[in-house]
């Protein structure tokens, strides 16, 4: 085992994240199997988030079991999403066998997300627009 850990956290929308963290070798992989399994077979969430953007590497094992959470969330009538993961793992997981639409913000942190998200501009009504308005 490399000390990979493995979070998950509960969102108001349903939304069930999963945070793994580390270098994912093959003595990680019945831990993750276990957590995805037991969140889409028995939590059913309506969606399952993977939170890729601390992981510093995959070992073939654990990239098909990420490949077979999309399948199993298929079956399961549960969205499963990979969020951030670097290029290099996407690259990966779509040769795993991933769908593309499965994988969002590829090469992008949390953080950088969060302030794009933040700042949201709106125009300004122009005083003949608002006059305008019934």
């Amino acid at each position: 085992m490399t000390g990979a850990l493995v979070e998950v956290d509960f969102w108001a929308d349903g939304t069930l994240v999963v945070h793994p963290r580390g270098l994912l070798d093959a003595g990680d992989a019945v831990d993750l199997r276990r957590t995805l399994v037991q969140a889409i077979r028995h939590d059913r969430p309506l969606r399952l988030v993977l939170d890729l953007s601390e992981i510093h590497g995959l070992d073939a094992i654990n990239l098909g079991t990420l490949a077979a959470a999309c399948h199993l969330g298929d079956d399961h009538h549960v969205a499963v999403f990979l969020d951030h993961p670097s290029i290099a793992l996407a690259d990966q997981l779509l040769a795993a066998g991933v769908p593309a639409h499965r994988l969002r913000h590829v090469g992008a942190k949390p953080h950088q997300l969060h302030g794009e998200q933040l700042h949201v501009e709106r125009p300004e009504a122009s005083p003949a627009s608002a006059s305008e308005l019934p």
